[in-house]
C-alpha cells in the first residue's frame, strides 16, 4: 500500500495530497477526502455597506434632516463612531477598506481611472495586498460584491479582460454592479460576474433596488446551499454620488423642505448634532467655504433652483435608506441579523463638484465645460429623473459636512471625517452609543479579521504580502473610554495633505500648479476643536513643525511620493503602448473605455461605416460614443444620415438632405479642424452630403463613455431615438481613424477640404 506525504490542505492553491492508501483493489485501499475549509465556530457574517459622497451630517443618526430610519435603526442598536476617518476619494478609500493598508502603498494613490506611471498611482490594488474578500474566502466564507467597484484600471475594462483586477479575481465569488466611479441610476452600465448585462427592462427600474435584488439572490443561494458557512457581502451603492436620481415619489416628498437654504440648514443640523451627542456642546460651525454665497443674498430664482437640486439629493438618500431596510428585513427574516457584523460607512465627505450653481448635467464638470444656471432652471422639473445627470451646488455639500470645512478631495474634516455605524447584536452584547476613538478606514479590515478569527497571510498565492497597516477596532465594541489604539495617520489627495498624531492634526490646502513648499500648514487640536476652526500653528509652531516632518516620514514609509497635484489633467498621462490611431469594429462590439477603445478627446477623427440596406426601413445606430449625458452618435433615421454631437446635454445635429442609398454604400463622418474651430461633415460614397460647425472637439475628463458599434445602450446619446436602436441593415464594419490632438500641429482647413468635393 502506498501513501503520499502531506504538503498542502488548500485545494485552491494546488491539488490536496492524498492521505489515504491505494492498493491493488478497493478492498485493500483506504479512501480519504480533504477536510472542508471552515472558519472558527461562531464567526459572524459580515456586511459592509459603503455609501458614496455622503457627508458626516447627511444621515439622521448624525444630525441630518433627511429621513433615514433604517440607517438610524442600525445606529440605535449599535455603535456610532464620531472620530472615524477615510481618505478623501472613492477608489482610495475602497482600496484601504478592502486591504487594511494605506492606499498609496497598494498602488491606489488616486482614482482607479488613471495610471500615471508610478508605483503609488497604478489605479489597481497590488497583488502584495490580499483583499478582505481573498482572505475571508480562503478562510471558508462565501464572498459577494454588489455595486460600485472602482478598483479596475480602464485598460482592463473590456469583455475580454484581463480580469485579474475584477472583483471575481480579487476574492469575490460573485459580482454584480458597475466598474466605474459613477453611473446613471436609471440606465447603468452593468457587469454580472465577468460579462456585461443590460439593466432589467421594467417600469421604474432603479439600480439601487437592483443591487438589493442581487444581494438577496446571492445570499439566498448561499443560505440554501451552505448554511453552515458565514458570508461576506460587500454592498457599495452608487448613492449618493451624482447623478442624484430617485423615483418621483421620493423627489416630491421633499418639495419645499430646503427652501430655508444651506446657511440655516447648517445651524439646524449642528443643533441636532449637539442634542444627539454627535459633537461636543462647544462645537463651532466652521466658516463658509470659499465660493459659497450667503443664502439670503441669492435671488429667488437661484434659491428655487438650488433648493430643487438638494431635494433630489434628499430623495436619493431616502430611497437608498429604504433599500438598506429591504436588506435588513431579509437578514432578519432568515435569522441572520443577530450574528451579522454590519459596518455602514461613506467613502468620503460630501462632494462640492457641483460647483457654485450645481448642474442639470454633471458631465460638464468632468469634461471641463462651463455650466449655466439658465440651463438648470430650464430643466428644473426634470431634475432627479431619467433625462438629467444632476449635482447640487457646493453650498449643500458644505451643509452635508456640518460642522466641518471643505469637501471631498480635501484633507480637512469635510473631506475625511465620515460616519461609521457598527451593528452586531451577538458581538456587541448590548453595548450601544458613541465611540470617540480616532480610527481610519485601514482599521476596518483588521477588525473583521479579528472577530472572524482569521490571520492576514504573510504570503498569499506565493506572493509576499505587505504588512497590514491598520489595527483592530474590536476593543471599542465593549469599551467606550479606552484610549485610541491608532495614534498616527497621514492623509494625501492630489497634493492636499494632512496628518493626525495624538490628538493634533496638521493640514494644508494646496493650490494646483504652485510649489508644495508654498503650502501653509494649519494646526488643530481635535479633542477640543471638532470642526477645525482654531488654527494653532502660530501658537504652537514646534508642534506644527514636528507634524510636518512626521508627514514626510509617513509619506516615504507608505510610498506616497511623488506628490502630484493634477486632477482631471491626469487623463493625459497614459502608457504610450495603449495609444492607437486605427480601429475596426464589428457589429455589436463594445469598447467600454477610452483606453481599451478609441480616445476621441481633443482630436480630429474619421468614422467610416460599410453598410448594405435592403430598403428604407433599415435604420439605426452605426457608431455611438457615450450615453444620454454626453457623447456622439452616427445613425441612419428616416433615410437620412444623422450625426448628433452631445456636449453634456447641448446638442449639435447634422443631417443629410440626400437620402442614404439602398444597397451597398460607404457612409462617413469627419470631425475636422476649421481654423481655430471645429466642424463636422457627412459623406456618402465619397460625396459630401452635409456639414456644420461644432463648438469644439470632444473634451477630456473621466473616460467612462463607451464606444458601441451598431447600437447604443444603456441610454441614448441622442433624444431622437430609443435604445438600443440597432442598425437593421447589414453593417459589415465601422472603421475609426484618429487624427492629431488639438495641441498638435496641422489644423485642417475645412473650407479648402470642401472645395475638393
Amino acid at each position: 500500500m502506498s501513501n503520499t506525504e502531506p504538503v498542502n490542505d488548500d485545494p485552491r492553491l494546488e491539488p490536496a495530497p492524498f492521505r489515504g492508501g491505494v492498493g491493488d483493489t478497493v478492498e485493500d485501499s483506504t479512501p480519504w477526502w480533504p477536510p472542508a475549509i471552515r472558519p472558527r465556530d461562531g464567526a459572524p457574517n459580515v456586511v459592509m455597506i459603503v455609501l458614496d459622497d455622503v457627508g458626516f451630517a447627511q444621515i439622521g443618526a448624525y444630525g441630518g434632516s433627511i429621513d433615514t430610519p433604517n440607517m438610524n435603526r442600525l445606529a440605535a442598536g449599535g455603535l456610532r463612531y464620531t472620530n472615524f476617518h477615510v481618505t478623501s476619494l472613492c477608489s482610495t478609500t475602497r482600496a484601504s477598506l478592502l486591504t487594511g493598508r494605506n492606499h498609496h502603498s497598494v498602488g491606489v494613490g488616486f482614482l482607479a481611472d488613471f495610471d500615471t506611471g508610478f508605483p503609488s498611482y497604478r489605479g489597481a490594488i497590488s497583488v502584495r495586498a490580499a483583499t478582505l474578500g481573498e482572505m475571508l474566502s480562503d478562510a471558508g466564507y462565501g464572498t459577494y460584491a454588489v455595486g460600485k467597484w472602482h478598483l479596475t484600471p480602464p485598460s482592463q475594462m473590456s469583455p475580454i479582460g484581463p480580469f485579474h483586477q475584477w472583483p471575481t479575481q480579487r476574492g469575490f465569488d460573485r459580482y454584480y454592479g458597475f466598474l466605474w466611479g459613477e453611473d446613471d441610476q436609471w440606465t447603468p452600465e452593468l457587469w454580472y460576474d465577468q460579462h456585461r448585462v443590460d439593466p432589467p427592462r421594467r417600469q421604474g427600474y432603479h439600480v439601487s433596488e437592483d443591487f438589493i435584488d442581487r444581494s438577496q439572490e446571492f445570499l439566498g443561494d448561499h443560505l440554501s446551499i451552505a448554511p453552515d458557512r458565514p458570508f461576506f457581502l460587500y454592498l457599495a451603492f452608487g448613492a449618493c454620488h451624482a447623478p442624484h436620481q430617485a423615483p418621483r415619489e421620493f423627489l416630491e416628498k421633499y418639495r419645499g423642505a430646503f427652501d430655508h437654504g444651506w446657511d440655516e440648514e447648517r445651524e439646524r443640523v449642528l443643533r441636532r448634532q449637539i442634542e444627539l451627542g454627535v459633537v461636543p456642546p462647544e462645537t463651532q460651525l466652521s466658516p463658509a467655504n470659499p465660493g459659497v454665497q450667503s443664502w439670503r443674498e441669492l435671488p429667488p430664482e437661484q434659491q428655487r433652483v438650488y433648493a430643487r437640486l438638494q431635494e433630489a439629493f434628499a430623495g436619493f438618500m431616502d430611497h437608498t435608506d429604504v433599500q438598506i431596510g429591504r436588506l435588513l428585513d431579509f437578514l432578519e427574516t432568515y435569522g441572520q441579523l443577530d450574528n451579522t457584523l454590519i459596518m455602514l460607512i461613506s467613502d468620503n465627505g460630501a462632494s462640492g463638484e457641483g460647483g457654485e450653481h450645481g448642474s442639470a448635467n454633471e458631465y460638464r464638470y468632468f469634461l471641463g465645460l462651463a455650466d449655466s444656471l439658465d440651463e438648470t432652471l430650464a430643466a428644473i422639473d426634470e431634475i432627479g429623473g431619467p433625462s438629467t445627470h444632476n449635482h447640487y451646488p457646493m453650498g449643500w455639500a458644505q451643509a452635508g459636512n456640518t460642522p466641518l470645512k471643505h469637501y471631498k478631495k480635501y484633507t480637512f474634516g469635510g473631506g475625511v471625517r465620515a460616519p461609521l455605524v457598527v451593528h452586531w447584536p451577538a458581538g456587541l452584547r448590548g453595548n450601544t452609543g458613541f465611540r470617540r476613538q480616532f480610527h481610519h478606514v485601514i482599521d476596518l479590515a483588521p477588525t473583521v479579521l479579528d472577530v472572524a478569527g482569521v490571520d492576514a497571510p504573510t504570503v498569499y498565492r506565493g506572493v509576499p504580502q505587505l504588512e497590514v497597516h491598520g489595527t483592530s477596532m474590536a476593543y471599542t465594541f465593549t469599551a467606550d473610554e479606552t484610549p485610541s489604539h491608532r495614534r498616527v495617520q497621514y492623509f494625501e489627495t492630489a497634493g492636499h495633505r494632512g496628518i493626525y498624531a495624538d490628538g493634533f492634526k496638521a493640514v494644508t490646502y494646496h493650490e494646483p500648479g504652485t510649489p508644495f513648499d508654498n503650502d501653509q500648514w494649519e494646526l488643530y487640536s481635535l479633542g477640543d476643536d471638532f470642526s477645525e476652526c482654531r488654527d494653532l500653528a502660530e501658537d504652537k509652531p514646534e508642534v506644527a513643525r514636528d507634524l510636518v516632518e512626521a508627514w514626510w516620514e509617513e509619506a516615504r514609509r507608505y510610498n506616497v511620493l511623488p506628490l502630484d497635484d493634477r486632477m482631471q489633467a491626469r487623463v493625459d498621462t497614459r502608457d504610450p503602448a495603449t495609444e492607437r490611431s486605427h480601429y475596426e469594429l464589428l457589429p455589436g462590439a463594445r469598447m467600454p473605455t477610452s483606453v481599451v477603445g478609441p480616445n476621441f478627446t481633443g482630436r480630429t477623427f474619421t468614422v467610416t461605416a460599410e453598410v448594405e440596406r435592403s430598403g428604407p426601413a433599415d435604420e439605426g445606430v452605426l457608431l455611438a460614443h457615450g450615453r444620454r449625458a454626453a457623447g456622439f452618435s452616427l445613425f441612419v433615421q428616416q433615410n437620412r444620415l444623422v450625426f448628433d454631437y452631445n456636449m453634456a446635454g447641448r446638442h449639435v445635429v447634422v443631417e443629410t438632405e440626400p437620402t442614404v442609398p439602398v444597397g451597398a454604400s460607404q457612409l462617413q463622418l469627419e470631425v475636422l479642424r476649421a481654423g481655430a474651430s471645429y466642424a463636422a461633415r457627412l459623406s456618402m460614397n465619397g460625396k459630401l452630403a452635409a456639414h456644420a460647425s461644432l463648438p469644439g472637439p470632444m473634451p477630456g475628463g473621466l473616460g467612462c463613455l463607451s464606444t458601441q458599434c451598431g447600437h447604443n445602450t444603456p441610454s441614448p446619446v441622442s433624444p431622437r431615438y430609443q435604445t438600443p436602436f440597432t442598425f437593421g441593415g447589414c453593417l459589415r464594419r465601422v472603421t475609426i481613424d484618429l487624427g492629431e490632438r488639438a495641441e498638435e500641429s496641422g489644423a485642417v482647413d475645412f473650407a479648402s477640404s470642401l472645395a475638393h468635393d
